[in-house]
């Protein structure tokens, strides 16, 4: 079983917190909005991290991400073999409204996205759709969370975790 941590819309702020939560991940997936290059650098240091540029990010962060990836779950560094079967496979982007693949007949199993700071999952035709919610300043009355996936060859299991 691995253990991918999920984190979005930090807007500059890395919290002790969701490092915390993440720690033990093999894997962690940032679906944007990071606001600071150092924020990916910090997450490295729990698992390797695979991020897309948010709708806020400018500069470079946005010259060194792309806006959407395809990430074996299954893969230590996440990335898809050339050749033969992928495991689970997850589909990153910041928006969701920018979804841009037929997400089943793409073989992607979770789809991951950020922007509006609520925390939500929930499984349509066979995919999970999961939103960390924000783990940056608090918006409004929301909660401060990252997410947590389970990979377990092609069962996926998922937690949100409020962090504070």
């Amino acid at each position: 079983m691995r253990t991918i941590g999920v984190i979005s819309d930090t807007h500059g702020l890395l919290r002790d917190e969701a490092v915390q939560a993440l720690r033990g991940s093999d894997l962690i997936l940032h679906a944007g909005d990071v606001g600071d290059p150092v924020i990916l650098e910090r997450l490295a240091d729990v698992a390797p991290v695979l991020a897309v540029f948010g709708n806020t990010d400018f500069g470079t962060v946005r010259q060194r991400l792309p806006e959407t990836l395809m990430v074996d779950l299954g893969a230590s560094d996440g990335r898809l073999a050339r050749e033969g079967p992928a495991g689970a496979v997850a589909y990153v982007l910041h928006i969701s409204e920018n979804l841009d693949i037929d997400p089943s007949g793409a073989g992607v199993s979770l789809v991951v996205t950020g922007h509006t700071h609520r925390p939500l999952a929930e499984r349509r035709g066979g995919v999970l759709y999961l939103n960390p919610g924000s783990a940056g300043p608090r918006r409004f009355d929301l909660p401060v969370t990252v997410a947590r996936v389970g990979v377990d060859g092609g069962t996926l299991t998922h937690e949100i975790l409020e962090i504070l």
